[in-house]
């Protein structure tokens, strides 16, 4: 059976983690949101003590806690405070303590490791089964919501003559952004979520002319990423978080190395 095999199952969670994080990603590099990505995939490692101090599931501590350190970003950010300040006081503040905490937790020592930078090797059929479900969900709240998060994100005037609500499409892509984080802790961990969320749909500019284009290209060089990272872990030894976020780094050197070339012909 192919969910028997380790190398399957870590690849479809990595599959299923792109496909969800590349249209999210592109809107975090539409609004320039990457600084707020990494506060709530930081804040991840303090949901992580706290469902082990509660005995509860790591992924509901990691979805509560990065629910709330977004939601606590945006509704701060929108009162004028310095957000740029804002967000590398809670990023870093919300890591640390989430390392001190963890640390007084028996038996957690030795897997910080996977929690920083992801185990994707170690998924089992049951995290396999709820990346996919939450995969599933932002990817439809994101389908359903396009057009009215696309307006709001392009112009907040052109969204209020059109009906929408600014606030309410920001209140979904950080719900979103919420899930991405817990499905994605396992696959390549707290300190490199963002770049699964920025790099994929940076990469893809150059190919894309088009807000739909450049999603469906950043799904399919996330993908590529996650199959050419877990191929190098396999060959050469390497942790797999980093060699897919170290391919998908490649590819982004690629699309813009190869878009260079061709404006210069």
């Amino acid at each position: 059976m192919i969910l028997d095999g380790f190398l399957a199952r870590a690849a479809l969670a990595g599959l299923g983690v792109a496909l969800a994080a590349a249209p999210l990603g592109c809107f975090v590099v539409w609004r320039r949101m990457a600084y707020f990505g990494e506060a709530t995939a930081h804040a991840a490692v303090l949901g992580i003590a706290l469902a082990l101090a509660l005995q509860t599931s790591v992924i509901a501590g990691v979805l509560g806690v990065s629910l709330a350190m977004a939601l606590t970003v945006s509704s701060v950010g929108e009162r004028g405070i310095a957000i740029d300040s804002l967000l590398g006081v809670l990023a870093h503040s919300a890591l640390a303590l989430g390392l001190v905490a963890v640390s007084f937790q028996s038996g957690v020592r030795l897997d910080l490791m996977a929690y920083l930078f992801g185990d994707i090797l170690a998924v089992s059929q049951t995290d396999l089964a709820t990346i996919w479900i939450g995969s599933a969900l932002v990817v439809a709240l994101i389908f359903w919501r396009w057009s009215g998060l696309l307006t709001a994100t392009l112009n907040r005037d052109l969204a209020y003559a059109s009906g929408l609500d600014p606030a309410r499409e920001k209140m979904i892509l950080t719900l979103c952004l919420a899930l991405v984080v817990a499905v994605a802790i396992k696959v390549v961990g707290a300190l490199l979520i963002t770049a699964m969320l920025i790099i994929p749909p940076a990469a893809a500019t150059p190919l894309s002319r088009t807000p739909e284009a450049m999603a469906m290209v950043a799904a399919a060089l996330g993908s590529i990423a996650v199959l050419a990272g877990l191929w190098a872990s396999y060959v050469y030894d390497t942790p797999a978080g980093p060699s897919i976020v170290s391919a998908s780094a490649l590819l982004f050197a690629l699309t813009h190395l190869g878009a260079a070339f061709a404006r210069q012909r």
